[in-house]
C-alpha cells in the first residue's frame, strides 16, 4: 500500500507561500486582511443560496395556505451563477463574514459543505482554483476583467493595495477583488481564461497575449529568475512571449506551466524535478520552450496539468503523458517514478480520447462516448477497494445517472483537484469523488466520497474549477 502524497523537494521558496501557512489564519494581522467594504468590487457581492434573510426570490418564498408557482416565460434568457464551497479560512470562496463574522454571524465559518452562492454582476466565464486562492473572469470589453481572492502573499492575485499604505499589500482577499492587468487595448481586449498554481497564475486573453502573476522562483510565469526577488507586495505582471503562434489554452501546475497553440504545439516553462515540464531535462526553464517527445508533430487539442504530472490530448484522441509517476500515472510505458519526455500512453479499450484530467496522485480521461476512465492512485470512485491501478478503469455510466428511463447521460466534462475528481454531464449535472479535504467536495459533509455523487445545485453545471480545498462551479439558471 502506498501512502498518501506528500510532495516532498528540495524546493525553497524565497517568498512562497505553503499550504499550511494558509490554514493558520488565526495568526492573520488585519493588515494584511482584506475585508473592508469599501474595497468591495462592484461586479461582484456575495449572496447565500438557501438561506431566506428577507429574500424576495419566488422560489425560496413559502406560503402556509400552499405551494408557490412560479411561471417562466418560453424566450426567457438564462441568467449565469457562481458557486464555491470548501474550505473558507484562507479567503478562496470570497466570504467575508465567513472568516470575520459581521453583525449577523456570531463565530466564523471554517467550511461551507455545500455550494453557496456568490453573485455576480458579470457572466464569469472561467474560474480557476490555487493552492487556497481563487480566480474568476468576464468575457467583458469592461476595464474589470478578472477578480481574486483568497490568499495573496505572492501577489498571486496581483497587488492589492491596503488602507493603510500605497506600498503594501494584501496577504489575505477575503472578497473578491479586481486584478488590474497592463493591456494596451483594455476595452477591445477579452480574457478567455485563467488558471492557477501553487503560488502562481495565468491569465490568457484573446489579443495580447499570455500574462503571468505570483510566485517566479523556478521561472514558472515564463520571466527571468530574479534572485532573493520577494514576491509581497510585487506590482509585477508580466507578459510572456517566445510562442510560434497564438495560445489558446493555459494551464498550471503546481510549480510549472503548459501552454497550447492554436496550431497545436505545447510549451512548457517552470519547475521540472520530475520532469513535468516535458522538456527532456530536470532543470528550471524559465521562458517557455516548445514540449518535443512523442508529442513532436502532433497537433494537441487538450493539456492538463495541477500537481506534478502532465497529460496532453491530441486532436486525433490519443493520451500523451510525462513528468510525475510516482503513483503509476504512467506505468503503461515506465516503470520509472519520473519521465521528463512526453510518451504516448497506449490506453486499451478506452475508445477515442477527447479529454484527461489529472492531479496529484489520479489521472481521469473522458472518450467521446461520454464514459470516464480513472487510475492512479487514491480514491478512484469505484468504491473503497480500488486505491490503486496502473490500466484504465471504467466508472458504470449508471453512477452518473444513466438508466432505462435516461439511457444516455454523458460526461460531457471532467476535471481534477489535489486529490479529487469532477464530472459534468450534458444535462448540467454535477458529480464529485475523492478525497473531502476540508469540505472541498460540496456534498453536505465531511466524508470522503467513494463513488460519484451529485451535488445539489440550482441549475445547469457549465465547467467547475477543483482546487485544494475549495471548488468553484459556473451555473446556467433560468429561474
Amino acid at each position: 500500500m502506498r501512502t498518501p502524497w506528500v510532495k516532498v523537494t528540495s524546493r525553497q521558496f524565497h517568498s512562497g507561500p505553503r499550504l499550511e501557512n494558509a490554514q493558520q489564519n488565526n495568526r492573520m494581522a488585519l493588515s494584511t486582511v482584506r475585508l473592508c467594504s469599501r474595497h468591495r468590487s462592484p461586479g461582484l457581492q456575495v449572496f447565500g443560496y438557501a438561506t431566506q434573510h428577507g429574500s424576495s426570490r419566488a422560489q425560496e418564498s413559502s406560503s402556509s395556505s400552499g405551494p408557490v408557482f412560479q411561471y417562466v416565460g418560453q424566450h426567457r434568457s438564462p441568467t449565469h451563477k457562481v458557486f464555491v464551497w470548501g474550505f473558507s479560512f484562507t479567503g478562496a470562496l470570497g466570504i467575508p463574514s465567513f472568516v470575520v463574522p459581521d453583525s449577523g454571524r456570531k463565530k466564523p465559518r471554517k467550511y461551507q459543505l455545500t455550494p453557496y452562492r456568490l453573485e455576480t454582476a458579470e457572466k464569469i466565464s472561467s474560474a480557476a482554483c490555487g493552492y487556497g486562492f481563487t480566480l474568476l473572469a468576464s468575457s467583458t470589453k469592461d476595464v474589470s476583467k478578472v477578480w481574486g481572492m483568497g490568499l495573496n502573499k505572492d501577489s498571486q492575485l496581483g497587488f492589492q493595495r491596503t488602507q493603510h499604505s500605497r506600498n503594501h499589500s494584501y496577504h489575505y482577499v477575503l472578497e473578491s477583488s479586481p486584478v488590474a492587468l497592463p493591456l494596451k487595448e483594455p476595452l477591445q481586449t477579452r480574457v478567455v481564461q485563467v488558471a492557477c498554481g501553487r503560488a502562481h497564475s495565468l491569465i490568457l486573453t484573446d489579443r495580447e497575449g499570455v500574462f503571468s502573476l505570483g510566485n517566479n522562483a523556478y521561472g514558472q510565469c515564463g520571466r527571468r529568475i530574479v534572485p532573493d526577488e520577494v514576491y509581497s507586495d510585487s506590482h509585477v505582471i508580466h507578459r510572456i512571449e517566445g510562442f510560434s503562434d497564438r495560445v489558446v489554452q493555459v494551464c498550471c501546475g503546481q510549480d510549472h506551466s503548459l501552454f497550447l497553440t492554436e496550431s497545436g504545439k505545447v510549451f512548457a516553462c517552470g519547475w521540472s524535478a520530475d520532469g513535468q515540464t516535458g522538456l527532456g531535462h530536470h532543470n528550471i526553464s524559465s521562458t517557455p520552450v516548445e514540449v518535443g517527445g512523442d508529442l513532436s508533430g502532433v497537433e494537441v487539442q487538450q493539456v492538463s496539468t495541477y500537481g506534478d504530472c502532465s497529460l496532453a490530448v491530441s486532436r486525433d484522441g490519443q493520451l500523451f503523458g510525462w513528468g510525475n509517476s510516482e503513483y503509476r500515472q504512467l506505468s503503461s510505458v515506465t516503470e520509472s517514478t519520473q519521465m521528463n519526455s512526453p510518451r504516448h500512453l497506449p490506453l486499451t479499450g478506452c475508445g477515442t480520447v477527447v479529454q484527461a484530467a489529472c492531479g496529484g496522485t489520479q489521472v481521469a480521461v473522458l472518450n467521446e462516448k461520454g464514459e470516464v476512465f480513472v487510475w492512479g492512485y487514491g480514491i478512484l470512485g469505484k468504491g473503497p477497494n480500488l486505491s490503486e491501478s496502473s490500466t484504465p478503469e471504467l466508472i458504470p455510466p449508471t453512477l452518473f445517472g444513466r438508466s432505462e428511463f435516461s439511457p444516455s447521460a454523458p460526461v460531457s466534462k471532467i476535471r481534477c483537484g489535489l486529490s479529487h475528481f469532477a464530472a459534468v454531464t450534458e444535462g448540467g449535472e454535477l458529480f464529485v469523488w475523492g478525497k473531502n479535504v476540508r469540505g472541498c467536495l460540496g456534498i453536505g459533509k465531511k466524508d470522503d466520497q467513494f463513488f460519484p455523487w451529485r451535488v445539489t445545485v440550482p441549475g445547469q453545471v457549465v465547467d467547475v474549477a477543483c482546487g485544494v480545498d475549495h471548488m468553484v462551479a459556473l451555473v446556467k439558471s433560468i429561474l
